[in-house]
């Protein structure tokens, strides 16, 4: 085999070696969950915050609470949940944790609660889980079936199925909350100018989705903490608390709609920080 003379390596152009250094940068940024954790010595860096949101909402109901999560020192990755079944979302979740290096705090709204109890779910690197108002499922159960465990939720009324064609060609039905009801269903207490916008760029849940029974929990060996919304018309909050204390979570309530994120993201970020601090 001939191998280039070290004379002949020495004598790379300049211009060569900073088209190399010009592709690393860039590549380095292309990666950016992968690295999310990174930036300090694994002594005292903090965990990675991941934020998963639920059906009819997407990661921008998140802002607020990214906002301060950031401004005290964690790195946050907002994931965008496909929102088109239950194995398939927490699939997809699964492969963006691997990506990320070091500890994870995974947090999930709604809907987002069942994905990550899935998700997490073999998970090495998730050393707590944060439900936001959340579905906590048992295996063999699905977000439909706890919904109605409980009386309180007014969903169900207040949907509009859109048919749709799956991907593998069978027909389905996309779930979207009618606008002139989603103020009042889904954020009585976001101011309605906001809660208007929301209504308008929310994104649909499969009606398979909230159907899917779930998979094995992660909630029975990664600790877990709970945010029970009172005012909660989706999801009835004598249901959260019965799947939190099934779960034997660390439980807080706060007066608030199923958008509590948006309108009380300090308490949401309070939780999910006092999760991380857990986190060695």
């Amino acid at each position: 085999m001939n191998r280039p003379s070290l004379h002949r390596r020495a004598g790379t152009p300049l211009s060569l070696i900073a088209t190399v250094g010009v592709a690393a940068a860039l590549l380095a940024t292309s990666v950016a969950p992968a690295s999310a954790g990174k930036g300090s010595s694994p002594h005292t860096r903090k965990p990675t915050v991941v934020l998963v949101h639920g059906a009819f909402a997407d990661s921008t109901s998140w802002n607020d609470v990214v906002k301060k999560l950031k401004r005290d020192g964690y790195p946050v990755v907002a994931a965008a949940n496909p929102l088109r079944g239950l194995s398939s979302d927490a699939a997809y979740l699964k492969e963006l944790l691997a990506s990320i290096d070091g500890p994870v705090v995974l947090a999930g709204h709604s809907y987002g609660g069942a994905v990550i109890s899935n998700a997490a779910h073999g998970a090495d690197n998730v050393k707590a889980l944060v439900y936001i108002a959340a579905f906590i499922p048992e295996k063999g159960e699905s977000a439909s079936e706890l919904a109605g465990k409980f009386p309180g939720s007014t969903l169900g009324e207040a949907l509009r199925p859109v048919p749709i064609t799956l991907p593998d060609g069978s027909q389905g039905a996309d779930l979207y909350i009618q606008q002139d009801k989603f103020h009042h269903q889904f954020a009585a207490d976001v101011p309605e100018s906001t809660a208007g916008i929301m209504a308008v760029t929310q994104r649909p849940v499969t009606s398979a989705a909230l159907e899917e029974s779930a998979g094995e929990p992660a909630w029975k060996a990664i600790p877990s903490w709970v945010l029970v919304a009172t005012e909660d018309l989706n999801i009835p909050p004598k249901a959260q608390t019965f799947m939190a204390k099934r779960a034997q979570a660390q439980t807080v309530e706060v007066r608030a709609s199923h958008a509590v994120s948006v309108s009380r993201p300090h308490d949401v970020a309070q939780i999910i920080q006092e999760a991380a601090r857990t986190v060695r």
